[in-house]
């Protein structure tokens, strides 16, 4: 049975951050070779937009501890990153580096709450969304919680790969799919790397001018998945909730990802190891 859908956040707090005219904030920090935007919600809601309204095509990455971990040990999947059109900081972690750096208005732009609010400003501009990633059956739960919160959203298609790389004549057919529908925002539903890199690849085959990929809000804002209570995102402790509501899966990843990150963190803050960034291109 899947739990009730709900909004991992107030939906009239994120709707009243999406209205506000927030001016679009510039910069970036560097955490261990990847550039993190100094972003806040408003923020970041506002460049989407501004991405729709003017077809500046490109990606967002929205980007934790584990992806800054995943994109140490793997120089490709780093650079896809630097290329990004923004890496959002999605937790607390980066959005204390961020602040470290003077970067005082950023904020986290946590996956859900960036869908819930480029959801409720794009229902006054007619933005036409796609959703691309979990199964057939999420789908029709994430959809059917998405029009009820947001009745005026226009979902123009969805899609459920298959759980294996796609075949060149599957992306064909999946790039012919998504641009048929004419839409503006591709929200990409996979796991950290698998999403960026699928960005990465479809990017200058697909017309939609912004993919998002928001990872585990598909379930989150389906009912599939609880998101964890907002005292503990707040404090940088939504690793250790998931960890224990999904223990068997995540323990692993954790136990690695965790002082892997206070580590290098360490090396890099006391100038004992630098971390360059590979690539930038055009990101705010």
């Amino acid at each position: 049975m899947s739990l009730i859908a709900a909004p991992t956040s107030d939906p009239e707090a994120i709707q009243l951050a999406s209205a506000k005219s927030a001016p679009r904030e510039t910069g970036s920090t560097n955490v261990l070779g990847v550039s993190v935007s100094a972003l806040s919600l408003p923020a970041a809601v506002e460049m989407i937009g501004n991405a729709v309204a003017t077809d500046r095509r490109g990606y967002v990455c929205v980007c934790g501890v584990h992806g800054v971990i995943e994109c140490k040990r793997d120089p490709a999947l780093r650079k896809i990153h630097n290329d990004a059109m923004a890496v959002t900081p999605d937790g607390m972690p980066l959005v204390w580096a961020l602040h470290a750096d003077g970067h005082d208005t950023a904020g986290r732009v946590y996956g859900p709450d960036l869908m819930h609010a480029v959801f409720a400003d794009g229902c006054a501009t007619g933005m036409r969304h796609f959703l691309y990633g979990t199964t057939p059956e999420a789908l029709t739960r994430l959809q059917q919680s998405l029009k009820r919160l947001y009745p005026d959203a226009l979902i123009a298609g969805s899609y459920a790969p298959p759980f294996r790389q796609l075949t060149p004549d599957e992306e064909a057919h999946v790039a012919q799919i998504i641009n048929d529908a004419c839409v503006d925002v591709v929200w990409v539903g996979l796991s950290t790397p698998k999403q960026e890199r699928w960005m990465a690849t479809m990017r200058d085959r697909l017309d939609p001018a912004v993919l998002i990929g928001v990872g585990a809000a598909f379930d989150f804002i389906g009912g599939n998945k609880r998101a964890a209570p907002a005292v503990l995102q707040g404090m940088g402790l939504e690793w250790a909730f998931r960890l224990l509501t999904e223990p068997r899966r995540l323990w692993r990843r954790y136990a690695r990802i965790v002082p892997s990150y206070l580590f290098l963190r360490f090396l890099q803050k006391t100038g004992l190891r630098r971390f360059p960034i590979q690539s930038q291109e055009g990101k705010p």
